[in-house]
């Protein structure tokens, strides 16, 4: 059977890869122990959320093992100690693109300053740079793992890289290199226990640590009256957040519910079609699309239950979030959620990927306030922790490994 361009194609970047990296090897330099100062990390990543950004640098800053992170990206960064943005020329990202400009950036940064260590959020492509950069400037390597096993299984097929989640179908071939990838790197950050998991039943022995962030709950949470929103989704409208799964649970809700409201905060390339559906659907009147917001604490603590029908997830920050804000939530039971969610006690975890499974769990905790409270206040407390200071002590015993007999601060 031939083999179609795309996996070939996929096949031979990682080949490619494979030389620079021995090539690397040979010509770089050993890797530089921490010093007393801290730490100096240079990052790279694709961004969609400035409250994303922060829960996973806002920790590493606060450990008193880091001195300084920079982030080259075009996505702008909220303001953080120790952070600084390192935004790629406009020039250069016209003439390349602003991904290669972006990866392009990170290399000639990391060469001129060949700071302690340097990292990428998602493998595909952030990761296999930042392995290959660290190896040629003799830093460590980071690769966080933000959306768990589907960045790497099959290939990449579930990811939502431009050549990798084109994949026609699983490729053995690719999983196995993208682990041998894996395998490279100094550190491997998953936000859950069943990427980490997955690394291990995959031949993965480096350090692997599970550090999904800080998240900390709301501090003014509205409750006056009765919630505007029974039911809330936050992310992005893209394919594999498959909303329009949530859309037809939200009309069998509509059903048993007549009066349910939902309220989807996001933006993306599925918005108009999603409104489309909703309308088809008759839902119109029932279901707000709020796009992208500055205020979604506000809009968790105005609503009821929060609610997820991706078809993979690592760790979501939405959720986490909507925990922290005492909603209890509806999920499928997929990636990293079960890490959270425990089905029954402070939500739901569905098992079946349909409408239905997702509509009796929505109105079961709409229907009986006793048991919406039940979970709301186990939700809360599951969120503890994973707050900030937890993650940043995390992050202390990380980067004390890194450097001559130094000990992490404990932040907070």
């Amino acid at each position: 059977m031939k083999t179609d361009s795309v996996t070939l194609s996929a096949r031979a970047l990682l080949g490619a890869r494979a030389m620079l990296m021995s090539l690397a090897t040979f010509f770089g330099s050993g890797k530089r122990d921490v010093g007393a100062e801290g730490a100096d990390i240079l990052l790279t990543g694709t961004f969609h959320s400035g409250s994303w950004i922060r829960s996973h640098l806002e920790p590493l800053t606060l450990s008193g093992g880091c001195r300084r992170v920079r982030v080259v990206t075009h996505f702008p960064l909220p303001p953080l100690d120790k952070v600084e943005a390192i935004v790629p020329g406009p020039r250069l990202s016209r003439l390349l693109g602003e991904v290669p400009a972006r990866l392009l950036t990170f290399f000639r940064v990391a060469l001129r300053s060949r700071p302690h260590a340097v990292g990428g959020f998602h493998l595909l492509v952030n990761g296999l740079a930042a392995s290959l950069i660290a190896r040629a400037s003799g830093a460590r390597s980071i690769y966080f793992c933000v959306g768990g096993p589907a960045e790497v299984r099959g290939g990449g097929v579930l990811s939502e890289n431009r050549l990798f989640g084109r994949l026609p179908a699983p490729d053995a071939r690719v999983e196995s290199a993208l682990l041998r990838a894996v395998s490279e790197f100094d550190l491997v950050v998953t936000m859950g226990s069943r990427a980490m998991e997955f690394f291990r039943e995959n031949g993965v022995t480096g350090d692997i640590r599970v550090i999904p962030g800080g998240v900390d709950a709301p501090c003014g949470n509205s409750d006056n009256g009765a919630p505007p929103w029974d039911v809330v989704f936050v992310g992005r409208l893209v394919p594999i957040k498959e909303i329009d799964l949530l859309l037809r649970a939200l009309w069998l809700v509509r059903k048993r519910i007549p009066g349910v409201r939902a309220v989807i905060v996001g933006d993306g390339p599925l918005r108009g079609e999603l409104e489309a559906a909703a309308e088809a659907l008759g839902l119109g009147d029932a279901v707000e699309f709020a796009g992208q917001r500055d205020d979604v604490p506000a809009i968790l603590g105005r609503s009821k239950v929060f609610a997820l029908t991706s078809a993979t997830e690592g760790l979501s920050l939405a959720l986490m979030e909507a925990m922290a804000a005492g909603l209890p939530a509806v999920v499928p039971d997929v990636g990293d959620l079960g890490d959270l969610v425990r089905d029954g006690e402070n939500g739901f975890l569905v098992g079946e990927r349909t409408p239905e499974s997702f509509a009796a769990r929505i109105a079961a905790i709409l229907e009986d306030a006793a048991l919406r409270r039940r979970l709301s206040g186990a939700a809360r407390s599951a969120m503890e922790r994973y707050g900030t200071p937890c993650a940043a002590r995390q992050w202390d015993s990380v980067l004390a490994s890194w450097g001559e007999g130094r000990g992490g601060r404990c932040a907070g």
